[in-house]
């Protein structure tokens, strides 16, 4: 990111490129929203359940890149190829993921940010 401070009337101010601003404002909108799955709390002994923990932090890293590359769930199952109640599932947290969809939803991302750069 080619980011450049600029000082106007002695406030700081930063330039940033459009996209590099709609990232963030996209995963500002999110952290407000609050709408990513939980992570489970911890037992008396201070240990997560480690499914539902697994689950939770792979469904907030996937809505957060969602979002990032400006995708609806629609948009990333399709080019995932995957259905979009699977998808659905995965970012609540209510079910598990295998290897082999992550690795399509990853690659759908990652696709979808090489062609916006």
């Amino acid at each position: 990111m080619a980011a450049q401070t600029l000082t106007v009337a002695g406030r700081k101010f930063i330039l940033l490129p459009k996209r590099e601003y709609e990232k963030l404002r996209t995963l500002a909108r999110a952290a407000a929203e609050g709408d990513e799955p939980a992570l489970p709390r911890p037992d008396a002994q201070g240990n997560y359940p480690a499914v539902e923990f697994a689950r939770a932090s792979l469904a907030r890293k996937i809505v957060r890149r969602r979002r990032a590359a400006g995708l609806t769930q629609a948009d990333l199952a399709r080019r995932a190829g995957i259905r979009p109640e699977t998808l659905n599932r995965i970012e609540r947290a209510k079910a598990s993921a295998d290897v082999g969809t992550v690795e399509k939803i990853v690659r759908a991302i990652e696709k979808t940010e090489s062609e916006t750069h």
